[in-house]
């Protein structure tokens, strides 16, 4: 999508305050002993609450308001009888519609104390989805963003997830562009709009550079033996610099 009236900024910022809401209260929420089913359902009350809709459930019938991961998990896992431990790696995608306007934003997290790795893990998906975000100038090449994340991954000795990507999003919760890569593509030299809505979610990785999906559900992405930590934002390009519509009040 590209933004262009004050009508688009005001109802992308709405969503964007919406879910951002949703997502920090998850967060916040997340304890040893409760389970994904119980986040998930908070999620929905507050949906509706706020008027409205999960857009993975919305958009593609998705078993959930929200995408909760943990551990080996990566993205899109399935809120359900998974019960939360202490030092549990949690990822929590919040993502969702409201007048025709859509928002994307995931955070992942430690809970409670545990493995120092993963808390670095974790620092370094928001260093590198910071470090991306001062290339996000219209003019400026789409490449450049997985560029910076990529050496902000490397400077902290981790990797990055290759097959699970940022995109476009605005009137529908998938758009052009289709892709955000999380590392150098030197061929993909498409330049940045004004205007442009994407979401930007790096994926900063302990070792593997691939996820692979669940054949038992055909929604979960998985390593093997990885750890994985992601950082997700919507942002609205413009000539004065990047609005971050989903970040904490």
């Amino acid at each position: 999508m590209i933004a262009k009236t004050e009508e688009d900024f005001n109802g992308l910022k709405e969503i964007g305050r919406i879910v951002a809401v949703i997502r920090d209260e998850l967060v916040q929420r997340t304890v040893p002993g409760i389970t994904t089913k119980e986040l998930d359902e908070i999620a929905g009350k507050m949906f509706e609450e706020h008027g409205a809709i999960s857009a993975p459930m919305g958009e593609y019938n998705f078993p959930g308001y929200t995408c909760i991961s943990v551990n080996e998990e990566v993205a899109h896992g399935i809120p359900g009888s998974r019960v939360i431990k202490e030092g549990d790696l949690v990822n929590v995608d919040v993502s969702g519609s409201k007048n025709g306007y859509f928002a994307d934003t995931g955070i992942s997290f430690v809970v409670g104390e545990g493995d120092p790795v993963l808390t670095k893990l974790c620092n370094t998906a928001v260093e590198a989805f910071e470090a991306g975000l001062k290339k996000a100038k219209p003019g400026s090449k789409k490449s450049g963003l997985g560029k910076a994340v990529m050496a902000t991954a490397r400077n902290n000795g981790f990797t990055v997830i290759k097959n699970l990507t940022g995109h476009g999003i605005g009137r529908t919760i998938h758009e052009a562009p289709n892709h955000i890569y999380n590392y150098n593509e030197p061929w993909d030299d498409e330049l940045l709009k004004e205007g442009m809505v994407i979401a930007f979610e790096p994926f900063i990785s302990t070792r593997e550079e691939e996820v692979f999906q669940y054949d038992n559900d055909e929604w979960t992405y998985a390593t093997e033996s990885s750890f994985v930590a992601q950082c997700e934002h919507t942002i609205i390009l413009t000539k004065s610099g990047p609005i971050v519509i989903t970040k904490s009040e």
